[in-house]
């Protein structure tokens, strides 16, 4: 299909979706409109056709756009975030809707329910979601289960946490739930990667591996599963920067290969949970610049939160991404917002080679 013919299909989704099905569903829970959400993508993806026709409404390639990272090769730069596809029910047909890559999770090491309903808030003031799932998954040996002998069309990422509940708030108990998720995951052919999720917001304890003492006993733990995958740290958008910079000195010790940069933030006042979205952009994107330059670039950066236009990807790759992550602009602006993501940047990059 032509540039201009993705144009104008992009233009009718979002038109119907704007217009019709957004209305719709912002009128209803957000947990169910959630469930819904992925009960459909389900069905989508469960057969060739109804994949077929999912990518003829919304994918999009160009070279410009394919890379090569950590021996892992991508299509296009643009992840499905973490925490939409919590229990790994949408692999089918998330590449169909023109990502490059998908991470799971997070997963942890036991089933998780998650925190008391309601749990989940639109903000479309600040264009933002507030979740406090709180980590609702059915554990590393389900998941694990369901993914076995499957083959994946883009790159898995895997997000492990703990789990959430008060035991696990003792620091060696913690480190022994992550170690379960992380060795059920590493002895399979499961996943292209691992991320490490140090920054739920929503979870009995806090966020206690920000600590760089607590984070050294965990990454020193986890250095002893055999794996050849890279692994990333995934870090709060509220840190300061010498807690940030205490945590990039511990991992020149172990084995992470980048961060993710940003989780949830937790600085409002609207109740629990955390924002996500545009709420996340510039605290998103002044850690990716501070990382890229404290590791002299050589760390591989995925950037996450508030990339809702080509424009904001494209300033989230000059501070220094090399990949990027959404979920909120699809709830906002719809699913054709990949493709739209994905064609601006085209643009927006040959612009550059013609200027240099």
């Amino acid at each position: 299909m032509k540039a201009g013919s993705i144009k104008i299909r992009n233009r009718v989704i979002r038109t119907l979706y704007k217009g019709l099905i957004k209305p719709i569903a912002f009128r209803m829970d957000p947990e169910l409109v959630h469930d819904i959400a992925t009960l459909t993508g389900h069905f989508l993806g469960s057969n060739p056709l109804t994949r077929a026709l999912t990518r003829l409404c919304f994918d999009y390639s160009h070279p410009l756009l394919e890379r090569d990272i950590l021996g892992i090769h991508f299509k296009n730069p643009i992840g499905l975030s973490a925490g939409f596809d919590k229990n790994a029910a949408l692999v089918k047909i998330i590449p169909c809707v023109g990502f490059g890559f998908e991470e799971i999770g997070s997963i942890t090491g036991e089933p998780c329910a998650g925190n008391a309903k309601p749990r989940l808030w639109r903000h479309p003031e600040l264009k933002s979601i507030r979740v406090h799932y709180g980590l609702m998954n059915d554990g590393c040996e389900a998941i694990a289960r369901r993914l076995s002998g499957k083959t994946f069309a883009i790159p898995l990422g895997i997000s492990i946490a703990k789990t959430n509940n008060p035991k696990t708030c003792e620091t060696e108990l913690g480190i022994q739930d992550y170690l379960k998720a992380f060795s059920t995951f590493a002895k399979t052919d499961l996943g292209a990667y691992f991320t490490i999720n140090l920054s739920c917001p929503n979870a009995y304890g806090g966020q206690p591996f920000t600590d760089p003492t607590k984070l050294e006993a965990l990454l020193a733990t986890l250095d002893q599963v055999p794996t050849q995958k890279p692994i990333f740290l995934k870090l709060s958008p509220d840190l300061s920067n010498l807690e940030l910079d205490a945590i990039l000195d511990v991992a020149t010790r172990h084995r992470v290969d980048g961060f993710i940069c940003s989780n949830l933030t937790k600085k409002h006042e609207f109740g629990p949970g955390g924002l996500s979205g545009k709420a996340v952009d510039e605290l998103a994107t002044r850690q990716i610049a501070h990382v890229h330059a404290k590791t002299k670039g050589q760390a591989v950066i995925i950037a996450s939160g508030g990339i809702f236009t080509a424009q904001d990807a494209y300033a989230k790759l000059k501070a220094g991404a090399s990949l990027l992550q959404l979920v909120t602009s699809m709830i906002y602006e719809g699913p054709q917002v990949v493709s739209e993501i994905n064609q601006g940047l085209v643009e927006l990059l040959q612009a550059e080679f013609h200027r240099d």
